[in-house]
């Protein structure tokens, strides 16, 4: 099929599709679906983020939203293509409160894939080019107000005469990123952090950090990097990275500042939040609360018999501040994710007289390098040819989790062919290797599990040469004063344990935060699937809790790598703005479930 004939089916299919939905006539409107179809929509639709599989689905959410969302002006844009048997092409929308973007596949003439997703409300749009704030008043003014006497009046109010709409716990990528975007929509917003300074986060890791992701994967809202940035950004880079973007973006931001309690009033409806501010306690009384901790919550830190015992050092790897004093030690870390693999590798280099990895259970590698080559949307590449990261994580999105397996399939396949050898010589050194439950690599389990992986930046190496040390399937039994013995009755003289050991659920948070009670009634954030008899399939649907709507009421999570959090920071913004403004928001789907 041409690009003539493929844009001219796509049009085609969407003015059909836009008859029928101004006549309400759902029959016709699900007649232009296959009989294996999905429909995800972000935000337009449902002021939810959820997926539809099959015509029932599909028919159930029209008839419960079509005729408040008033969907129209339906337009094909930029040249539609086909491969493969499948139709596709980008076009625009509206809706009765905002404007939209969609992409749609089609197999044979019938939506295969539909993805709408809200882009801006309507009287709400973002100050921006044409529109921007003139920044000044022209002409002799007496008693004249600068920007700074503005900003310095701004910040004195916050949490004493004036509160936030939107208080946002949490002041690293995601927090900061979603402050700027509420910030350019007029949301009156307050971001706080436990740290002295934004970036501390990184900062106060080990030297050898970076980021995993290469530069065009992990640009911020408004800000991307400039074009000499490198690569792999190194962590105190980007620690300093976030600190300017915080004051370039005029955020409200809170540093050292920690949580103490959070309770929500039903008859009020805001939260009472009670943080303490440089060692004094301040009370704030926001309207919405996010819990913006990246998508972990607390650590998980194993609790074995004799470590009140052992006389060497021990923390969780999120306490592990660098590999320095450890030169000519002996080192224990367990777990072998990334944050593992990153310690050891960081431990080696400092000098330790030994390394030993305790890997419990498979993990799932694969080489930063060879992950570039196919995150081709993403990548200088995609840059020259026009699809920057606003683009790229449209159409990353585009495609449902139920879906994607069939297209990660063939990708995980030749990943494996290229890094043959490499993966071989991890199997020699004894390392046990998986490539995810269904073989679909690192980008389903990701979203699965949020855990299970190591993206390669030089440890798997060590391994495969002995550098580092490696006790497959190893089992804990105890520590003594001086070793950890494995449950084999094998001792590892140690003066260092780390405890990789990964972390709970986001719910964690608002468990210390607000109470168990309010945890459990919002259930686990992250994986895909609720679990519950509306949602039975463990891998189907959405990330749970995550970006929308949960149980409890004007309580949100945010979080992900730094795509996600550039990516769906933007429909968390458009659904508080909306509920600040009064616009009705009803929600269709289980709360915080797929």
């Amino acid at each position: 099929m041409s690009v003539s004939e493929a844009s001219q089916a796509v049009s085609r299919w969407l003015a059909d599709f836009s008859e029928a939905l101004a006549a309400k006539d759902i029959p016709a409107a699900l007649a232009l679906f296959g009989s294996d179809s999905y429909w995800r929509d972000f935000v337009a639709f449902t002021w939810n983020i959820a997926t539809f599989e099959g015509k029932g689905a599909i028919g159930a959410m029209l008839e419960e939203t079509l005729g408040r969302v008033a969907p129209g002006g339906w337009r094909a844009e930029d040249p539609a293509s086909s491969e493969g048997g499948v139709t596709q092409g980008w076009f625009g929308f509206e809706t009765a409160v905002g404007r939209g973007k969609g992409h749609l596949r089609l197999k044979d003439g019938k939506a295969w894939i539909l993805f709408t997703a809200l882009r801006e409300l309507k009287g709400f749009e973002e100050k921006a080019g044409a529109t921007r704030p003139i920044g000044t008043q022209h002409g002799a003014i007496k008693g004249r107000r600068s920007w700074l006497d503005r900003r310095r009046e701004e910040e004195a109010a916050l949490g004493h005469t004036t509160q936030p709409y939107a208080l946002v716990i949490g002041g690293g990528q995601g927090g900061i990123g979603l402050g700027a975007r509420l910030k350019r929509i007029g949301v009156p917003t307050l971001v706080v952090d436990s740290h002295e300074r934004p970036g501390d986060a990184w900062r106060k890791r080990y030297n050898s950090l970076c980021l995993h992701d290469p530069v065009w994967y992990d640009h911020m809202p408004y800000l991307p990097f400039p074009d000499h940035w490198p690569i792999y950004t190194p962590k105190d880079q980007m620690g300093d990275w976030l600190e300017a973007y915080t004051k370039l973006m005029e955020l409200n931001y809170w540093p050292s500042t920690a949580c103490r309690s959070a309770a929500y009033d039903e008859t009020k409806k805001e939260w009472t939040v009670v943080v303490e501010r440089e060692g004094k306690p301040v009370t704030l009384r926001p309207k919405q609360l996010v819990l913006a901790t990246g998508m972990s919550g607390v650590p998980n830190i194993p609790r074995y018999p004799g470590a009140d015992l052992f006389r060497g050092k021990q923390h969780h790897s999120s306490r592990h501040a660098g590999g320095e004093g450890f030169a000519g030690k002996n080192c224990v870390v367990v777990g072998s994710n990334n944050s593992a693999h990153d310690i050891a590798a960081d431990l080696w280099e400092h000098g330790a007289a030994s390394v030993t990895m305790l890997q419990r259970s498979p993990t799932l590698v694969v080489r930063s390098e060879t992950l570039a080559k196919f995150r081709s949307l993403y990548s200088e590449e995609a840059v020259r040819s026009g699809i920057d990261a606003d683009l790229a994580d449209l159409m990353s999105a585009s495609v449902p989790y139920a879906v994607l397996p069939q297209f990660l399939k063939p990708i995980v396949r030749r990943m494996r062919e290229m890094d043959a050898e490499f993966y071989e010589g991890l199997r020699r050194a004894g390392f046990m290797l998986t490539f995810g439950e269904d073989e679909t690599g690192i980008g389903m389990m990701y979203a699965r599990r949020g855990s299970g992986y190591y993206i390669d930046v030089g440890a798997s190496q060590l391994i495969v040469e002995g550098e580092i040390g490696l006790k497959p399937g190893a089992v804990i039994s105890h520590l003594t004063e001086s070793a950890v013995v494995l449950a084999d009755g094998s001792e590892l003289p140690a003066d260092l344990v780390v405890y990789a050991t990964g972390y709970g659920s986001m719910n964690g948070w608002a468990a210390e935060l607000i109470s168990p009670a309010v945890a459990e009634k919002v259930g686990p954030c992250w994986g895909l699937g609720s679990g519950t008899a509306m949602d039975p399939g463990p891998w189907q649907g959405e990330l749970r809790n995550m970006w929308k709507p949960t149980a409890q009421e004007a309580l949100w999570f945010h979080g992900g790598n730094l795509a996600q959090s550039r990516h769906f920071s933007r429909y968390m913004a458009l659904q508080l703005k909306a509920r600040m403004e009064g616009i009705p928001t009803p929600v269709y789907g289980p709360a915080g479930g797929a």
